[in-house]
């Protein structure tokens, strides 16, 4: 492609990853931009369900362009013991309705909201993700959050961010606040 070309305009695959902050608030970011732009998105949070976070009551506003769902309990058992039989049928869950929005095409952005924890507690497949990915739909776009994405799941995304952590509050003994980190 010469820099005259206008690049094909297609579904991109995305990836939020690392151990800093702020990988689901830059996927809510993007959602909101998306939903701005007369586009539906659907959310689907693999891991979270036992808080209330801040976010569930403003996607209300948004109607059926932007709907969340909470898909887990909000904490899994992990290290040492294997894992829940209810959190992997969760998970199970999660990851059905996931492709079956990803194949509608109904949707023009699908936020997979902690996936990346459910891959590499290994409650779901990278192959079967990556798979599903392959085949999506064109101009359907997938946006993948969690710490430690998956190297076959870097290597098949078009944009992948890592967020670093520099300094924490948390370190000075400051709680999670409302409105920032819930």
């Amino acid at each position: 492609m010469t820099n005259t070309e206008t690049p094909s305009r297609r579904g991109l695959i995305l990836i939020n990853t690392g151990p800093g902050k702020g990988k689901t608030t830059a996927a809510l970011g993007t959602a909101l931009r998306a939903v701005g732009c007369g586009m539906k998105v659907l959310m689907l949070q693999f891991l979270k369900g036992s808080w209330h976070y801040g976010e569930l009551d403003a996607v209300e506003a948004f109607g059926e362009n932007f709907v969340l769902k909470q898909m887990g309990r909000g904490f899994v058992k992990v290290g040492g013991a294997e894992a829940d039989p209810e959190d992997l049928r969760m998970v199970e869950a999660a990851w059905a309705e996931a492709r079956e929005a990803i194949d509608s095409g109904e949707w023009d952005l699908v936020i997979l909201d902690e996936i990346n924890y459910a891959i590499g507690y290994k409650m779901l497949s990278p192959e079967v993700v990556a798979e599903a990915l392959r085949a999506k739909p064109e101009m359907v776009h997938v946006l993948l959050t969690g710490r430690n994405a998956h190297p076959l799941l870097i290597e098949l995304a078009d944009t992948v961010t890592e967020m670093r952590e520099v300094k924490h509050a948390y370190q000075k003994g400051i709680l999670a606040q409302k409105g920032i980190e819930y």
